[in-house]
C-alpha cells in the first residue's frame, strides 16, 4: 500500500520561499506519476506540479517559474520548492501517486488519486 507524508509547510510572508517534502513508501511501480495538490479554504483541490518516472515535470500556469518538483536519487522524495510566494499559493499542500501508463499526461491520471495524506500547510501573508 502506497504510503506518503507531507512535510516542509509553515508561514511565510509574500517573496518568500518553502520547500515541501513528501515520503513515499510500499509502492512497486516502475513507471509512475508522482505529483503535488492544494486546497485552499472554500476551493477545489487542484493540481499544482507533476513528475514522471521518466523525468517529465508539469507546472499549472500560476506557478511556473516559480516552483520546481524534483524527486531525490532513490526516488523515494518527492520535493516542491516554492520561491517567490505569493498570499494565493496559501493552500494545504498535498502530494499524489499513480501508476503511469507512459501515454496519459500525468496531471490527468493523479486526478484519480484517492489516498489522501493529512497535507502539510503552506501560509503566505503579505
Amino acid at each position: 500500500q502506497v504510503q506518503l507524508v507531507e512535510s516542509g509547510g509553515g508561514s511565510v510572508q509574500a517573496g518568500g520561499s518553502l520547500r515541501l517534502s513528501c515520503a513515499a513508501s510500499g509502492y512497486t511501480y516502475s513507471r509512475y506519476c508522482m505529483g503535488w495538490f492544494r486546497q485552499a479554504p472554500g476551493k477545489e483541490r487542484e493540481w499544482v506540479a507533476t513528475i514522471s518516472s521518466g523525468g517529465n515535470t508539469g507546472y499549472r500556469d500560476s506557478v511556473k517559474g516559480r516552483f520546481i518538483i524534483a524527486q531525490d536519487d532513490a526516488k523515494s522524495t518527492l520535493f516542491l520548492q516554492m520561491n517567490s510566494l505569493k498570499p494565493e499559493d496559501t493552500a494545504m499542500y498535498y502530494c499524489a501517486l499513480v501508476r503511469w501508463d507512459t501515454v496519459s499526461w500525468c496531471f490527468r491520471l493523479l486526478q484519480n488519486f484517492r489516498d489522501w495524506g493529512q497535507g502539510t500547510q503552506v501560509t503566505v501573508s503579505s
